[in-house]
């Protein structure tokens, strides 16, 4: 790949390793549709003006920063200047300073440009709540024939031909911005430009990439790609990009996912609770009314510091308390806060007492199709899903389409399945059923139509899961070779216990080890076009 170092002009992208390419002028808006029709146009739904506009953008931004131009001479052969020819440094400057149009330098020697040499591979927009934003599409092409890269040494002072994954190793020590690293990522795999290419033209419709801003561990702001598991909670919490959102798990603090809806994590983070067990604290009426009663779901392990958060954060009295199942780290607090509180207490019991909290002694023993009204805004449908625990129930908020799912569906992990209480078989038959929450049922048991189908999952741990049809899938790279980076994964089972499938499909492998072969670092390519959205551009 052939990757630029941009000059330091003071700002974040300073010295950075970049494609060659830029913003979308004019120009490249007017230019002429060739007569055999544009070419392999962006999928997805994007205008034939509008991607042939970002194509002629990337050749001429290629040729003005590189040196590098997919065109035909006047007699049909492949331009193949060297980019150190006096007369093709002199185009270049003419371009560069605004003397010379593409477009006339073109008419004038003959030349036809070959914007479907360009291959697209990504679509992305970057976050509300930056102060530029760019709406930018990456195509990747072979080196031009008889041609050779030379940088103009004013915007871009240094060059490299790399390896995907040369150029993502730590020891190479290069700064990439977001985009170009996640488009490596998912090139790392392939051994040589046919490859390469050829993934390019399976990829098919190209979805646009929308980072999200978020905070990390640390506080500081940046982008959060759709693959991370926080990125479609961070879409809920704050759509315009205030930075209030955080994309790490913080126990102990609440998270105000909604109206009259808390999440509270305890600070038992480990291999097989992941950052910590989830609490949910819900409103059954005016969330600003201090009397509105709340009902608590899970309450979380045997911790005094837990269960005082859990109080602190109810901004009204805690009513209810329910339990999804009575393995240790969702029930044994329920003793601590009903003293407190003296909440009514509901669940079920287990058929097995392996494993399971003891002290818990429901007020009232909850059956599949248990429909609690709680209040004018809080109806919870209670579903029986046996296979993780004989006892494990999910509960359903009908008013705002989210499922709590306790440890039925859990984020980027497997689930346990522990004979004798766990039940394989069980399991699966519960895992179908919540999968017909998500389209729409006529009325009875498991959803009404007046509430839609199901939206989001709240699992017991990790973030906010949205439903089924609010995912986008993209075609992966040529197997057997992973496509990128695994996202966080919040636990895994211990060994010799039998898991559940991955019912989210969030599991990846790690990246290959680095590929060889000199004919991708000699000759592929990729650039970039864009435009500004929505800032100073």
């Amino acid at each position: 790949m052939l990757l630029l170092r941009r000059a330091d002009q003071g700002d974040q992208n300073s010295n950075a390793w970049v494609f060659p390419g830029g913003l979308v002028e004019a120009g490249d808006r007017a230019w002429p549709v060739p007569p055999s029709g544009p070419p392999d146009l962006l999928p997805g739904g994007e205008g034939a003006g509008d991607d042939l506009a970002h194509r002629i953008a990337a050749l001429r931004e290629s040729f003005e920063e590189a040196g590098l131009l997919w065109a035909l001479d006047a007699g049909g052969a492949p331009l193949g200047f060297d980019a150190g020819d006096s007369l093709w440094l002199d185009r270049r400057s003419a371009l560069h300073r605004g003397e010379l149009r593409l477009d006339q330098l073109c008419r004038a020697q003959g030349w036809r440009l070959q914007p479907e040499q360009l291959h697209p591979v990504a679509h992305w927009l970057t976050p509300p709540g930056m102060p530029k934003r760019f709406d930018t599409r990456f195509y990747l092409a072979a080196l031009p024939p008889g041609q050779q890269a030379r940088l103009d040494g004013v915007e871009l002072v240094e060059q490299r031909w790399v390896t995907p994954a040369a150029a993502l190793a730590a020891e190479t020590g290069l700064a990439l911005p977001n985009p170009a690293r996640c488009l490596l990522e998912e090139l790392a795999p392939v051994v040589d430009v046919a490859a390469a290419l050829a993934w390019a033209q399976r990829l098919g419709p190209i979805t646009r990439t929308e980072p999200r801003l978020a905070r990390n561990h640390r506080g500081q702001l940046g982008p959060v790609n759709p693959r991370h598991p926080a990125w479609a909670e961070i879409g809920l919490i704050d759509p315009a990009g205030r930075g209030i959102a955080h994309a790490q798990i913080r126990p102990g603090e609440p998270v105000p996912l909604g109206p009259g809806l808390l999440r509270i994590t305890a600070r038992n983070g480990s291999v097989m609770t992941g950052p910590g067990t989830n609490s949910y604290l819900l409103c059954s009426g005016d969330p600003a009314d201090p009397a509105s009663g709340w009902a608590l779901i899970d309450p979380g392990p045997d911790d005094a510091v837990h269960a005082q958060a859990l109080l602190a954060a109810a901004p009204g009295p805690i009513r209810w308390i329910l339990v999804s199942h009575t393995h240790i780290d969702h029930s044994p607090a329920t003793q601590a806060l009903h003293a407190a509180t003296g909440a009514q207490r509901l669940g079920r019991l287990p058929d097995h007492p392996e494993w399971q909290d003891d002290t818990f002694q429901p007020d009232r023993i909850l059956a599949d199709g248990d429909r609690l009204t709680l209040g004018p805004a809080l109806t919870l449908q209670v579903l029986h899903t046996p296979g993780h625990a004989s006892n494990h129930l999910c509960f359903h908020w009908l008013e705002q389409a989210l499922l709590f799912t306790g440890d039925h569906v859990m984020q980027g992990s497997t689930v346990v399945i522990n004979p004798p209480d766990g039940h394989m078989a069980a399991y699966l038959a519960s895992l179908r059923r919540l999968q017909a929450l998500a389209e729409p049922r006529p009325a009875g048991l498991d959803a009404e139509p007046a509430h839609g189908p199901l939206q989001w999952l709240a699992p017991g741990h990790g973030f906010l899961i949205p439903g089924p049809r609010a995912r986008a899938a993209r075609a992966d790279p040529p197997p057997p070779q992973p496509r990128g980076p695994c996202p966080q994964r919040p636990g895994r089972p211990r060994p010799l216990q039998r898991r559940g499938p991955a019912a989210q499909g969030l599991r990846r492998r790690s990246p290959c080890s680095p590929p060889g072969g000199a004919a991708l670092a000699a000759g592929a390519f990729a650039a970039f076009a864009g435009a500004g959205a929505g800032g100073t551009g």
